[in-house]
């Protein structure tokens, strides 16, 4: 989107970034989500912390890196925020969701899930993030729900570096619990894990780091 087009609409603009205003405790943090919203819509070729900065105004990087990596704030509740807004403003009794599955090539090693793993993004194995995608489509538009970054095993299985990755606390023994149950249960030939998942395809269970035939499932997009 175009400075001028953003110009055009900065009252919607402005009003859509009110329903996550509070999400923010101090007025600085609010005014950088603010600022990183419209870094979003703006045409930088890129959306990382230095050019969201740069479309911004901002000479560094530094407060965007902080909003992103430091600030505390609830990203489900602005997730159910967003779909309160999608409800209202594009709401269609025919409209349905849409389930897909994307990946987000990396170089490093220290995002969140990153692997050298099979992503449709490529069309084969590369270094990567995998994630599942929920939207929304009617007729008139196509937009964003929910989101879900999936885990390889590496990650799964590591509780140390994830809690270094702030995903989970090293001794979350509930999450242990569940993993090391249905490892059992599949290990058992035992595939019933409940309606959530009897009919879920490989490429987007849960499941999938901890089931031996799932592993060597390539997604088909």
């Amino acid at each position: 989107m175009t400075k001028e087009a953003l110009e055009q609409w900065q009252e919607e603009f402005d009003a859509f970034h009110a329903r996550f205003a509070d999400l923010f405790e101090r007025s600085e943090s609010r005014e950088q989500a603010r600022k990183y919203l419209r870094g979003l819509l703006t045409e930088a070729e890129r959306k990382n912390s230095w050019q969201v900065a740069e479309a911004v105004g901002d000479p560094i990087p530094d407060r965007m890196q902080r909003l992103l990596y430091r600030v505390p704030w609830d990203a489900d509740a602005a997730r159910d925020r967003l779909q309160e807004f999608v409800i209202e403003t594009f709401g269609d009794p025919e409209g349905i969701g849409v389930v897909d599955e994307t990946g987000f090539l990396k170089k490093g090693t220290h995002s969140v899930g990153v692997a050298r793993q099979y992503t449709g993004t490529a069309g084969k194995r590369e270094n990567s993030q995998v994630a599942t995608v929920l939207s929304y489509a009617t007729k008139d538009a196509h937009v964003f729900l929910d989101r879900e970054l999936y885990l390889p095993e590496a990650w799964a299985r590591d509780r140390v570096r994830r809690a270094e990755a702030h995903v989970v606390s090293a001794d979350d023994a509930g999450v242990e619990a569940r993993i090391t149950a249905a490892a059992a249960r599949i290990a058992a030939g035992d595939f019933r894990l409940g309606p959530e998942h009897a009919d879920r395809p490989c490429s987007i269970c849960a499941y999938r780091p901890i089931c031996r035939d799932a592993r060597n499932v390539t997604p088909k997009m």
